[in-house]
């Protein structure tokens, strides 16, 4: 079992290996610096998600996530929970709620995520982020860099141990589809295939078709899935009214 386990480190630790890590971290670089690159280190993004406003206010090395929305019991009840780089809070028609820390951990968790997955690729050079080139495939016909990534434990967040699959386009650096494990609630494997990008204030956004994958096979099998039509949508993933201004304003 231990000479099992150095032979393993050896081969993550060869020349090969490390060639092949370096050629996603330059992929990543290409796709970021596609998506917005440094716009997206000084801006005020917001838009609607479903039922919800949302804002992304990034300066400075710090970050600001807003989302509001009206209580579906009472309308009359705004909701507005803040993220920042100290910790969470919600208020209620301006009045600073008190949350158990499980409850703030899942309302920071679901602000968290959408606008995450709404910025992609930025945050994929954050220092918990690792990465690995996992080769050349074609979908639809089109080049893509297939990567892996995962999370250190530190600094990686409260979902550190999902793992995520990204197809990057090998001409337009353009990030067009990816898959990933979460366990939260169950747990599970989505696909998605992006549609409908654009360009706003110079950061390129896109909404997607949202598939659900059986999460007894390996994560980096759906591109194959995907293209003999074995994933089943779920949904559509679509960002209205994107608005972008520089954060001073």
């Amino acid at each position: 079992m231990l000479l099992a386990c150095c032979m393993l480190a050896a081969a993550c630790h060869s020349p090969a290996a490390r060639e092949e890590n370096h050629l996603a971290q330059q992929v990543i670089d290409q796709a970021i610096a596609v998506h917005g690159g440094s716009r997206y280190e000084d801006a005020d993004i917001r838009f609607r998600f479903r039922d919800k406003t949302y804002r992304a206010l990034l300066q400075n090395g710090r970050f600001q996530y807003e989302r509001s929305f009206p209580l579906p019991e009472d309308s009359l009840q705004l909701v507005h929970d803040v993220l920042i780089n100290e910790g969470f809070f919600r208020e209620i028609n301006g009045i600073r709620q008190a949350l158990p820390d499980s409850t703030a951990d899942k309302y920071a968790n679901a602000l968290n995520s959408v606008i995450y997955f709404a910025l992609l690729p930025y945050r994929l050079n954050d220092p918990a982020v690792n990465k690995t080139y996992l080769g050349e495939v074609r979908i639809k016909g089109e080049p893509y860099h297939k990567i892996a990534i995962d999370f250190d434990q530190q600094g990686g967040g409260k979902d550190y141990e999902d793992t995520f699959v990204y197809w990057i386009h090998q001409q337009q650096y353009t990030m067009d589809y990816l898959a990933y494990r979460f366990h939260v609630e169950g747990g599970g494997i989505r696909f998605r295939a992006a549609y409908n990008p654009r360009l706003v204030g110079g950061i390129r956004f896109a909404d997607y078709e949202n598939y659900q994958m059986d999460p007894t096979y390996p994560l980096h099998l759906a591109d194959s899935l995907y293209e003999a039509g074995a994933l089943k949508r779920l949904s559509l993933i679509e960002l209205k009214d994107i608005q972008l201004s520089p954060p001073s304003e």
